[in-house]
């Protein structure tokens, strides 16, 4: 690979959405939202200015809400997590979401457009896959003709069966912890449905994934027996859903969620896909490391998330509770599967880096960011606003204040809204630190591809030769090279200054093929000169600031 995939998640719902007054738990008509045609060249020229590659559309897919929309079919309010609902309960594959079309007869239209602009701006376009699990009430109308619904021809006596596209529970009344209304409004379903989240009960409570239903993969989770041959309804009825988006012209997919569902369906499907397109990559979600490598071997997945180990190691050194020499673990736990590893700060899971339950500032964070985008070839994303510092200081409405952006609510970003300016996006209303933290990450995502040491050097981790010579608590370096390119990388956490007397192993310089001596450098996130002794005899002394990032480069 000679370049490194920069990934731009956001959410079309809240990107573009500029009402000022948004109002808890507010309707559509109350706190407004965005619109795909919002995201226009300009905006999509913007994002690619940032060093962006890749853009990860969140939410696109038609899923349940409470906004009525004539012609589709309303969804039981009581199952519907907060008014817009999660983008991850399905109600559609084959659809467009409505709420974020400027005309709804032609959402699926204005799609094929975005994907369009997005193209044109240099940009390419990722979107979910959501295999585990669908809305209670997934119903199809925009499937193509000769396609069967998922659950059409199910029999709900059988608790499993390999053609099921659900697990039941025959006899028993869906019966969750939550209020299921009353009157006409009241939601019944007998028989219960197995929940998303391996919920083989009809009692979810309410910190389960109650507005959705288990796919059947043809995995009896009674007896863990697997029936796999013939292949069973819902590999086919998915393999058709993943070969109708890739023939809209996308870049790839994220797949939700992808360790909840069989390996055995992602090394039948993923080939054939890839049959269609050789270029499309598939990103799993995953959190479990016994099987990341039976996920990439026998998967055929081109990238896992790299939330265990990495991200959750960054945020507990950032915050004080790992040392910093915990980071070589990260690496040696995927050894060989290192650049497969997406790396991310923040996404729509996890809470801001500038939230009170997280970092607090967005500056202080710059060690960890530093690192995880520069320490390998993998892919590295980051989420919309997190340029800006959002904080998600609001209590949106089903998501109260929990240092996340809801996913549930119709809302806006104060970050985002300013800078989107009424489509200028321009740095206008930002704040200085804003405008200094988006310039930031601006230099280092365009560092990110314009040094080869980074988009596709190797790695090698310094900690080993100088656990006695810096604070291996707060501090880590390393180096990354390529060809004649070397780049040293020193990452102080802590909240005091470190001067540090930096050892460069014998077997560095070997592996760098550089020879001992001293060195011009330019510190390339400040653009500051400065000379190097690279000598296994002779320990280089260096000062680094609080909660700061050095990057290198040997002239």
């Amino acid at each position: 690979m000679n370049h490194k995939p920069i990934i731009y998640q956001l959410l079309p719902r809240l990107f573009t959405n500029s009402c000022h007054h948004c109002t808890p738990n507010g309707s559509i008509k109350q706190n407004g939202v965005g619109k795909m045609n919002d995201i226009d060249l300009t905006v999509l020229k913007k994002i690619k200015d940032l060093g962006v590659t890749h853009v990860w559309y969140t939410g696109v897919i038609r899923h349940a809400s409470k906004t009525h929309y004539r012609g589709i079919p309303d969804c039981n309010p009581y199952i519907v997590k907060g008014n817009a609902g999660s983008p991850y309960a399905i109600t559609d594959y084959y659809d467009i979401d409505p709420d974020i079309a400027t005309s709804v007869a032609k959402r699926m239209k204005e799609f094929e457009q975005l994907v369009k602009r997005t193209h044109d701006a240099g940009l390419k376009v990722i979107i979910d896959f959501v295999p585990n699990h669908v809305a209670r009430q997934y119903h199809s109308i925009a499937k193509p003709d000769g396609v069967e619904d998922l659950g059409e021809n199910d029999d709900k006596s059988l608790r499993f069966s390999r053609d099921n596209n659900f697990y039941y529970m025959p006899g028993e009344q869906f019966a969750p912890g939550i209020d299921l209304g009353s009157g006409d409004k009241f939601y019944y379903e007998k028989p219960a449905m197995a929940t998303g989240n391996d919920c083989f009960h009809p009692y979810p409570n309410k910190n389960d994934w109650y507005e959705t239903v288990k796919l059947n993969y043809g995995v009896d989770y009674t007896t863990g027996e697997k029936h796999f041959s013939p292949i069973p309804s819902t590999w086919h009825k998915m393999l058709h859903i993943l070969l109708f988006w890739a023939a809209k012209d996308i870049d790839g997919f994220r797949c939700d969620m992808a360790h909840m569902v069989p390996v055995e369906f992602w090394n039948w499907a993923i080939p054939q896909v890839k049959e269609f397109n050789s270029d499309l990559i598939f990103i799993a979600e995953l959190y479990d490391t016994a099987i990341y490598r039976d996920y990439i071997f026998n998967g055929h997945f081109d990238y896992l998330y790299d939330k265990v180990p990495l991200y959750d190691t960054l945020r507990a050194v950032t915050c004080g509770h790992a040392k910093a020499s915990a980071i070589t673990g990260c690496w040696q736990t995927v050894e060989g599967i290192g650049d497969r590893m997406l790396k991310f700060l923040e996404n729509h899971d996890e809470q801001r880096i500038a939230s009170t339950q997280w970092a607090g500032a967005p500056f202080k964070a710059l060690p960890a960011l530093v690192v995880s985008a520069t320490m390998s070839r993998a892919p590295f994303m980051i989420y919309m606003g997190q340029e800006l510092g959002e904080p998600a200081l609001d209590a949106e409405g089903f998501s109260g204040l929990d240092g996340r952006t809801t996913i549930f609510d119709y809302w806006s970003l104060d970050t985002l809204r300013r800078w989107f300016n009424g489509g200028k996006c321009d740095t206008a209303k930002l704040t200085p630190e804003e405008r200094r933290l988006r310039n930031l990450y601006k230099k280092l995502l365009r560092l990110c591809n314009k040094e080869k040491a980074i988009a596709c050097g190797e790695f090698y981790d310094l900690m080993y030769a100088n656990y006695h010579s810096l604070n291996s608590d707060k501090v880590y370096a390393y180096y990354r090279h390529y060809n004649n390119d070397h780049l040293l990388i020193i990452a102080n956490f802590g909240d005091q200054d470190e001067n540090i007397n930096l050892h460069t192993p014998q077997h560095a310089l070997d592996t760098m093929h550089l020879q001992p001596g001293t060195y011009h450098a330019q510190e390339l996130l400040t653009a500051s000169k400065m000379t190097l002794t690279i000598d296994p005899d002779i320990p280089d002394n260096i000062t680094i600031g609080h909660h700061k990032a050095m990057i290198i480069k040997l002239m």
